[in-house]
């Protein structure tokens, strides 16, 4: 698709953000590698070749008897009679490069839990004597996409909502300000450590919680480029031609109003990370055992013995934080008028 000369513009001056330009693609690999965390960190094999046979345990679970156990189980390939089932078939096993999903637990250490990094788990093991880099994968990739859907969601919210208060004016504005500042004086943060009281959270409870509150970020910005564009001269020639209301907003006003959307985007996706974190250092976020940044730095402040939870989950939060941080002011200035 051919980009027009506008577009193409703001391309170019995305990438003469160096900085920003190389964080987008550094975050993007790190990202997609957290995609396939299963195959990177997991306690089951990628591939096993038994009797003649494929199987794919990391994508479906096989029990004993697949490779002549006994018991109708899930195997447990780690154990000594399994691979000694599979070996006798003339079979073998691909692991991932770290062994370990996010929830188990390495029962061969040498030391208490937690143990300091080693050439068995490299970034050491939690106070449950869980992998600190498996769940670190797990935790990067949950963070992302937990603040991806909520930053999209919230966003056509509040371009929605801004697009109406700044085209009717009058009483819609008037009305949908006064329950801006009644909804956004409502303390966030309190009212989520109250609902978590009463319902278990997850990671969709979480969203929808936090959806209640993050899409009015962008109201004010979009509103305010709506009552601007609402009066040019384009905007009248084509309500004297009769385009409806609708059609002017989305077509023809909407598309200036992004370019201020745009630049806020990356730092509502950093404020969602920061919040999932804090809420999960505090207790109130994602269910007991999920792969969290923010329970990692709980640990990192509970085993202060145990320097590498903290410095790890500082490192991961810093360099994610900052990446999105530079993407952003690269994408500030891409989609700045003056430029």
């Amino acid at each position: 698709m051919q980009l027009s000369p506008l577009n193409q513009r703001r391309l170019a001056l995305f990438k003469a953000h160096k900085r920003g330009w190389w964080s987008l693609w550094i975050f993007l690999a790190l990202f997609v590698l957290s995609l396939g965390a299963e195959i990177i960190a997991n306690d089951k094999p990628i591939v096993v070749r038994y009797d003649g046979e494929w199987f794919f345990p990391v994508f479906k679970r096989y029990p004993e008897t697949a490779f002549g156990g006994e018991f109708p189980l899930q195997a447990n390939y780690k154990s000594p009679y399994i691979q000694e089932l599979i070996a006798e078939k003339d079979g073998w096993m691909v692991w991932p490069a770290i062994p370990f999903n996010y929830s188990s637990i390495n029962y061969e250490l040498q030391v208490p839990a937690p143990a300091p990094p080693s050439l068995e788990n490299w970034l050491g093991t939690d106070d449950q004597g869980r992998d600190v880099l498996a769940r670190v994968i797990y935790g990067f990739r949950i963070s992302v996409l937990f603040a991806l859907t909520l930053t999209l969601i919230s966003s056509v919210i509040g371009v929605i909502a801004g697009a109406l208060q700044g085209f009717y004016g009058g009483w819609v504005d008037l009305v949908g300000q006064r329950l801006l500042e009644i909804w956004s004086g409502l303390p966030v943060l309190y009212l989520l450590i109250i609902l978590a009281s009463f319902v278990q959270p997850n990671f969709w409870w979480l969203l929808g919680i936090m959806l209640l509150f993050s899409w009015m970020s962008l109201v004010d910005v979009v509103r305010a480029e709506f009552l601007r564009g609402r009066n040019l001269e384009y905007v009248r020639a084509a309500r004297a031609l009769g385009m409806q209301n609708g059609a002017i907003m989305f077509r023809h006003i909407l598309p200036n109003a992004m370019v201020s959307t745009m630049t806020f985007m990356p730092f509502i996706l950093t404020g969602a990370i920061g919040t999932l974190t804090a809420l999960d250092f505090l207790g109130f976020g994602l269910p007991a055992g999920s792969p969290s940044l923010g329970e990692l730095v709980a640990q990192g402040k509970a085993n202060l013995q145990a320097p590498w939870l903290g410095i790890s989950a500082f490192m991961v939060l810093a360099v994610m934080l900052t990446l999105l941080v530079f993407i952003g002011e690269a994408a500030r200035d891409a989609f700045d008028p003056r430029k």
